[in-house]
């Protein structure tokens, strides 16, 4: 869901990081403060627009990145349909679905490194009282960089598994993601402590 910065310029890759960061944090504040679905919807559309104003392919490759999202919106649709609103499942689904793909804008359009910057500034004050923050730094640089991996490893499971049986896998491939996020880690682990770590 989270995406690496995209290589497709747009005029928000000009603005700054801490702005951005900002503005997300605002408009996801007002998402969960309102429970309209028609406000909700029309941010949905509002959002679609803004991700095709830099072209097709921009379009394509952000709105791409939100398919990871269906099966939490299949379940939160499917419990409420159950319990009889339907249409409290829609308004989540869509604050879900506005929130992620607002994040998803921001990373598109902003450098790791600017984040982190933006990060290191703010955590500031607290390396006064002698708290390190390298860690919070590092932690937010390998949830941005890792969260597309993982997504990517997880589609190319999928293709295998429909690959082999022809059918849409659900639960199977669970266990084998889970591995190869437990692997990653430990290699990124090994990474850091080789490199003297944090």
């Amino acid at each position: 869901m989270i995406s690496l910065t995209s290589p497709i310029r747009t005029r928000a890759h000009n603005w700054l990081a801490g702005a951005k960061l900002l503005g997300l944090c605002f408009a996801t504040m007002v998402l969960f403060a309102q429970s309209n679905i028609v406000f909700h919807l029309s941010i949905f559309v509002l959002v679609l627009v803004v991700y095709a104003l830099p072209g097709r392919v921009f379009f394509r490759y952000g709105v791409g990145r939100l398919r990871a999202l269906w099966p939490f919106i299949a379940v939160v649709m499917i419990w409420h349909s159950l319990t009889q609103d339907a249409a409290l499942g829609a308004t989540i689904s869509l604050r879900l679905l506005n929130a992620v793909a607002m994040a998803n804008l921001v990373t598109l359009t902003t450098k790791l490194s600017d984040m982190i910057a933006v990060v290191r500034w703010i955590s500031a004050p607290l390396r006064r009282f002698g708290l390190p923050t390298k860690q919070l730094e590092l932690g937010i640089a390998l949830a941005v960089r890792f969260t597309p991996v993982l997504a990517f490893k997880g589609t190319q499971l999928s293709d295998a598994w429909r690959a082999r049986s022809g059918k849409h896998p659900k639960w199977q491939t669970l266990v084998p993601l889970a591995v190869l996020a437990i692997d990653d880690a430990e290699y990124v682990a090994d990474a850091i402590k080789a490199r003297g770590g944090v």
